[in-house]
């Protein structure tokens, strides 16, 4: 397995489920950043994993990207340019990485034989409305349809897209934590809801996903959202809470499946599956197949999966019980 982006959050805990569940013959951590090579090898040292290979390289680099693939079964697309204001102050750079080093992948997962490649997305992918949205939803058409170009290669490529990672590097949470000294808590605005995943449930869907796959889909899984008051009085329930306003490119909700999405989705126990549009077959022929294969079930006309419209809420308790167990041990009110 190969890991773009691998010394990010995702990628390292990835590895560390891999390595103590999966037993993987070789595992390829791709990144640019040497520092955070180094730091992660630390963690995963040679001597006790020596199926752990550290690639310095970047998505941009077509040739760096096939020479890092050879003898790779399976790719985990984690790499991109994530921040909002920064994709709308950097767009040329955004794009360079997030569409271009798709499509690099794509052509050098073609190349060197790789069976699946499952790429990351987001819920700004959903109806985009900031650049950093835009270029991932440009990016998971790319990898669904990579299926319709694989001719003979027997390559599977799919997109997991889901919201944000609690405990994530610049997420509200860590922000929150970091800013709860100050006994002031900015909220962008009250109304602001977010979808919630754990690092570990981010993992597991991937890894769900290179199994499963048939190609094509987008999965989306079923979580639950939280109001941006109630993570704030979760951290800091004596702190000052002015309203800043939200930042260019935010939304007050976000939203994984739109109405549009729902005419080729379905609906399984744990998640939603977006079903690729057919080209030379009947979409309910398709419809049928991908149910079967998935256990699953077409959602309802005018159904939509939207963080403000959701029916499983994190409460306060239960937000902090969650702080607790995936992001800081030690956290306590007093």
């Amino acid at each position: 397995m190969l890991i773009t982006g691998g010394t990010g959050s995702f990628g390292k805990r990835l590895t560390e489920t891999l390595l103590k569940h999966h037993a993987p013959r070789k595992l390829v951590i791709f990144s640019r950043d040497e520092l955070k090579q180094f730091e992660m090898a630390q963690h995963f040292p040679f001597a006790r994993h020596p199926q752990v290979r550290f690639f310095i390289g970047d998505v941009r680099d077509r040739d760096r990207l096939t020479r890092a693939l050879e003898g790779i079964d399976v790719v985990v697309h984690a790499a991109a340019l994530k921040q909002v204001p920064t994709a709308e102050y950097n767009p040329f750079e955004c794009i360079k990485t997030n569409v271009l080093g798709a499509e690099n992948l794509v052509e050098a997962s073609l190349a060197a034989g790789v069976r699946h490649v499952v790429a990351l997305s987001t819920d700004k992918a959903a109806a985009p409305i900031n650049l950093y949205g835009a270029t991932k939803l440009c990016s998971d058409k790319l990898f669904i349809a990579a299926n319709n170009i694989r001719g003979n290669h027997d390559i599977r490529f799919s997109v997991v897209r889901y919201g944000n990672v609690m405990g994530s590097r610049g997420s509200v949470i860590p922000f929150f934590l970091d800013r709860r000294k100050t006994g002031t808590l900015p909220i962008t605005d009250p109304r602001m809801t977010r979808f919630n995943i754990t690092l570990d449930e981010g993992v597991k869907m991937v890894i769900d996903a290179a199994t499963t796959a048939l190609g094509g889909e987008i999965f989306v899984p079923k979580i639950p959202s939280y109001r941006i008051t109630d993570v704030a009085e979760a951290i800091g329930p004596d702190c000052a809470k002015p309203v800043v306003g939200i930042r260019a490119g935010e939304k007050i909700h976000e939203e994984m499946v739109t109405e549009t999405d729902a005419l080729q989705t379905i609906a399984t126990a744990h998640q939603y599956v977006i079903v690729p549009m057919p080209h030379l077959r009947d979409q309910a022929e398709v419809m049928a197949e991908y149910c079967q294969h998935h256990a699953g079930a077409p959602v309802p006309e005018g159904f939509s999966f939207n963080s403000g419209r959701n029916t499983d809420w994190l409460n306060v308790p239960q937000i902090r019980a969650l702080i607790r167990q995936h992001v800081d041990a030690s956290f306590d009110l007093a």
